[in-house]
């Protein structure tokens, strides 16, 4: 019995974003049970956002945020 492993190759940029504390807590929470993280959700809201006009719109329309002193 032979197993391939095909090894994936992908370019990465690590960056550092100011996140508002009370939002990250909150998302935390919700994200543990499912294993889901900052860095899959931040990723598949950037590939959204660059190929669905009306989640680019839905996003830059977006007011709710508290403002933080931050460009949000």
């Amino acid at each position: 019995m032979y197993i391939h492993i095909r090894e994936i190759i992908m370019n990465l940029k690590l960056t550092t974003v100011k996140l508002l504390e009370d939002l990250y807590k909150d998302f935390k929470t919700l994200s543990f049970e499912k294993e889901f993280t900052l860095q899959k959700l931040v990723n598949r809201s950037m590939e959204l956002y660059v190929s669905d006009n009306n989640f680019k719109k839905r996003i830059e329309q977006h007011k709710a945020l508290k403002p933080s002193g931050s460009n949000l």
